[in-house]
C-alpha cells in the first residue's frame, strides 16, 4: 500500500492534503498580541529583578558606618566620591532593620570634616581600587531581563500552534487562515500503487497529462475538465486512483469525505466548501478529492429543511457554484467517488461539472494478481507461492478484500511463528474470510449428520448441473453462523448469467433443504440463509431480467433496497410476479428432491466421507461423490 493519508491542520478543517507548498508562518496571535504581552513581562521582570536585588548590600548610614571603623570592625573599603562601599571582619545587624549584613554602602556627606583618611590608616583598613561589591555587567543585566521575555514567547507559540491558532483569534478578534499539510515524508502515490483497474487509469491520462502540460491545451483551445465521478462498489479503489492521479502530475491533492461537511448550524457546510476550494486556487493547478459525495449531492427537493433550504442543499449549492458557477474553480480538478450514482442531482453530472462519470468495476483474474503483488510487496513469501491461483479462487473479490487477504495471512503466519508467509497461509487466510472463522462447537451426533447431509446435498447437485460453478470445498466445521459450509467458485470470471445457470444456482441452493427432506423427511432452520439467496435469484429472474414468459420483458421491481417495493408496478403485476417466483422455486425444488433420490448412493458416500474428515478438498469431495471433476472445455 501506498502512504497513509495525511492528517488534518486543524479539527475544524474537514480536509486533508498533500504535496502543498509550505504556507508562510505567521506569528500566532499577531505581533500586536506579543508586543503587549512581551513590555509587561518585561515589566514584571525588572520590578522582580529590582525586588530580589535589594536586600543583599544593605545601605547605612554615615553613622553607623564611622562607629564601626572605631570599633576597627572594618576590614576594607572602596570609594568613588563621596559613595563608599565596605565589607566588615564581624558580621553586624542591620540598623532598624532585619538580619545581618558583612557588606554595605553607605554616602559620606559633604561637610564632614573626621580626617578619615587618618582613621582609616590607624585601624589598618585597606582602600581597594575595585568594587568590594561585586557588579554585575551590562550584558549580564540584558540577559537577565531578557530571559522571560524569550520564556514568554516560546510558551505562545506552543500554546498557539496546540490551539491551532485559537489563542491569538481569540484575544485579537481574528481567525486564523488554515493551512494545508505538506507531506514529506514518504514518496507520493502514483499509478505503479494501482493495478486491476488499468482501464480506468487509462482514462485519467489525460488529466494527468493536462495537469502536468495545461500551456499546451490551452493553446488548442481545450479547457480543463471540471470534475471526475468514479462510481463503483465498495473496495473498487477510488480513493487510491484520485491520489495516484495527483501523485502523478505531481500537483497538491487536497481530500475530504463529504460528511465531513455537514454540521448542525446551516452555513457552515457552505463556508468549509468555500474555504477549501480557496485554499486549492492558491496553489493551483491542484485536484480536490470528495469521497462518498452522493452523501450531499442528492437529488435536491426531497427532505428540506425550514424553507426548503437545508444545510445539505446549502452545501451542495455552493459545491456546484464552486465547479462552475460566477466564481469558477480556475486550475482545480474536482474529483469524487460514491457507489450510488444514480441518486446523484443532474445539476452535478451535467457536462462542465462532473464531465466525465468513470465506472471502477472489480478486478478480474489479471488484475487481482497484480494487486495481490502489490499487497504482498512488504510481506516475505514462501518458495513455491502461487499468487495467480490465489487470483483463480477469489472472484469478485475487490481491491480492499484482496488486501485484507494478504494481510490476514501475514497475521496467520506471526501466530504459527513463521517466518514467511506459505500458500497454506494465504488459502486458510481465504477461507477465513469467505467462510468465516472456525467455532469450537461440540454437536450432536444426530446434528452432525444431519449437518454432513445438508452440505453433500448443496455439493452434490453443484457437480450434477451441467455448467455449475465447481465444489471448491465441503466442511460440516462450524463457520461463523453457518454450521457447515459448501464452497463453490467459477473457473474464470463471470459477467453475464443465463436463465440455465441461474436455475442451476437454486437447485443447488435449494440442495440442503432437499437432501434432509430425502434422507431425514424434516426440514430445519439450517436453510434459512439458502432460502434467502433463492428469494433474490428468482426475484430477478422474473421481475428484473425478463426470464417470465407470464411477466415479460419488463422491470417490476427495484434493483435495491432504496426503492419501496410496492411502488414500482400495478398489484396486479407484483402478483403476477409473486406466483412466477414460486413456480420457479417449486419446480428448481422437485428437480433437486428427483436428482438426489435418483443418486442415493453418492449422496451417502459423499455424507459418510464428510463425517469422517470433516473437511474435504475439491478433488476429494469428487472422489468421494463418484462424479469426474470435468474442466470447463470438457464441460461444453
Amino acid at each position: 500500500m501506498a502512504n497513509s493519508v495525511p492528517p488534518r491542520d486543524r479539527t475544524d478543517q474537514p480536509w486533508r492534503s498533500e504535496g502543498a507548498p509550505p504556507p508562510k508562518r505567521k506569528m500566532p496571535g499577531g505581533w500586536i498580541g506579543l508586543t503587549v504581552a512581551a513590555i509587561a513581562v518585561f515589566v514584571l521582570a525588572n520590578l522582580a529583578l529590582s525586588y530580589f536585588t535589594e536586600g543583599d548590600e544593605p545601605t547605612i548610614s554615615y553613622t553607623e558606618f564611622s562607629k564601626q571603623v572605631t570599633a576597627d570592625n572594618v576590614t576594607k573599603i572602596y570609594a568613588k566620591g563621596d559613595a563608599i562601599q565596605g565589607e566588615l571582619k564581624n558580621k553586624k545587624p542591620v540598623p532598624g532593620g532585619e538580619g545581618d549584613y558583612t557588606k554595605f554602602t553607605t554616602q559620606r556627606p559633604a561637610f564632614a570634616d573626621d580626617n578619615l583618611w587618618a582613621q582609616l590608616t590607624q585601624k589598618g583598613v585597606t582602600v581597594t581600587a575595585e568594587p568590594v561589591v561585586a557588579q554585575r555587567g551590562l550584558l549580564a543585566n540584558l540577559l537577565i531581563s531578557l530571559a522571560p521575555i524569550v520564556l514568554l514567547v516560546l510558551l505562545w507559540v506552543f500554546i498557539a500552534r496546540r490551539m491551532g491558532g485559537g489563542l491569538g483569534g481569540g484575544m485579537l478578534g481574528r481567525k486564523a487562515p488554515p493551512k494545508p499539510v505538506e507531506v514529506t515524508a514518504g514518496r507520493r502515490t502514483t499509478f505503479e500503487d494501482v493495478a486491476g483497474i488499468d482501464e480506468v487509469a487509462g482514462e485519467l491520462d489525460d488529466v494527468v497529462d493536462f495537469l502536468k502540460k495545461p500551456q499546451t491545451y490551452w493553446e488548442m483551445g481545450a479547457r480543463m475538465p471540471g470534475g471526475v465521478l468514479l462510481a463503483g462498489p465498495p473496495g473498487t479503489g477510488k480513493t487510491l486512483l484520485a491520489r495516484a492521479v495527483a501523485g502523478e502530475a505531481r500537483v497538491p491533492f487536497f481530500s475530504a469525505s463529504a460528511s465531513e461537511f455537514i454540521e448542525m448550524i446551516v452555513g457552515v457546510g457552505a463556508s468549509r466548501v468555500r474555504e477549501l476550494f480557496a485554499e486549492a486556487r492558491k496553489v493551483a493547478p491542484a485536484i480536490v478529492f470528495i469521497d462518498e459525495i452522493d452523501t450531499i449531492g442528492r437529488v435536491r427537493g426531497g427532505g428540506a429543511g425550514l424553507g426548503g433550504h437545508d444545510e445539505r442543499e446549502q452545501t451542495l449549492n455552493q459545491i456546484l457554484t464552486e465547479m462552475d458557477g460566477f466564481t469558477g474553480s480556475e486550475g482545480v480538478v474536482v474529483l469524487a467517488a460514491t457507489n450510488r450514482a444514480d441518486v446523484l442531482d443532474p445539476a452535478l453530472t451535467r457536462p462542465g461539472r462532473f464531465d466525465r462519470i468513470v465506472q471502477v468495476s472489480p478486478p478480474d483474474r489479471g488484475g487481482r494478481e497484480a494487486i495481490l503483488r502489490i499487497h504482498t510487496r512488504e510481506i516475505p513469501l514462501a518458495e513455491g507461492v502461487d499468487l495467480a491461483q490465489v487470483a483463480r479462487t477469489t472472484p469478485g473479490m475487490t481491491g480492499a478484500e484482496l488486501a485484507n487477504l494478504a494481510n490476514e495471512a501475514a497475521l496467520l503466519a506471526v501466530k504459527r511463528r513463521q517466518r514467511e508467509v506459505t500458500q497454506s497461509d494465504l488459502s486458510d487466510a481465504l477461507e477465513k474470510v469467505q467462510l468465516g472463522a472456525e467455532r469450537s462447537l461440540v454437536m450432536p451426533e444426530e446434528e452432525r449428520r444431519r449437518t454432513a447431509y445438508h452440505e453433500s446435498g448443496h455439493a452434490l447437485l453443484g457437480m450434477l448441473q451441467p455448467g455449475a460453478d465447481p465444489v471448491r470445498k465441503i466442511t460440516i466445521v462450524p463457520r461463523g453462523r453457518a454450521l457447515g459450509v459448501t464452497l463453490s467458485t467459477p473457473d474464470a470470471d463471470r459477467y453475464a448469467y443465463t436463465e440455465e445457470y441461474l436455475r442451476g444456482r437454486i437447485v443447488g441452493a435449494l440442495g440442503g433443504m432437499a437432501a434432509e427432506s430425502v434422507v431425514f423427511g424434516v426440514v430445519t432452520t439450517g436453510s434459512e440463509s439458502d432460502l434467502e439467496q433463492v428469494t433474490r435469484l428468482a426475484r430477478g429472474m422474473v421481475g428484473r431480467w425478463g426470464m417470465s414468459e407470464r411477466v415479460g420483458r419488463l422491470t417490476a421491481v427495484p434493483s435495491d433496497a432504496q426503492e419501496p417495493y410496492g411502488l414500482t408496478a400495478a398489484p396486479a403485476t407484483l402478483d403476477t410476479v409473486d406466483h412466477e417466483m414460486r413456480r420457479i422455486v417449486d419446480e428448481c425444488y422437485e428437480s433437486a428432491c428427483h436428482q438426489l433420490r435418483d443418486n442415493r448412493d453418492r449422496l451417502d458416500a459423499l455424507a459418510a466421507a464428510l463425517l469422517v474428515n470433516e473437511t474435504l478438498e475439491e478433488a476429494e469431495a469428487y472422489r468421494a461423490a463418484g462424479i469426474p471433476r470435468l474442466t470447463k472445455e470438457e464441460g461444453a
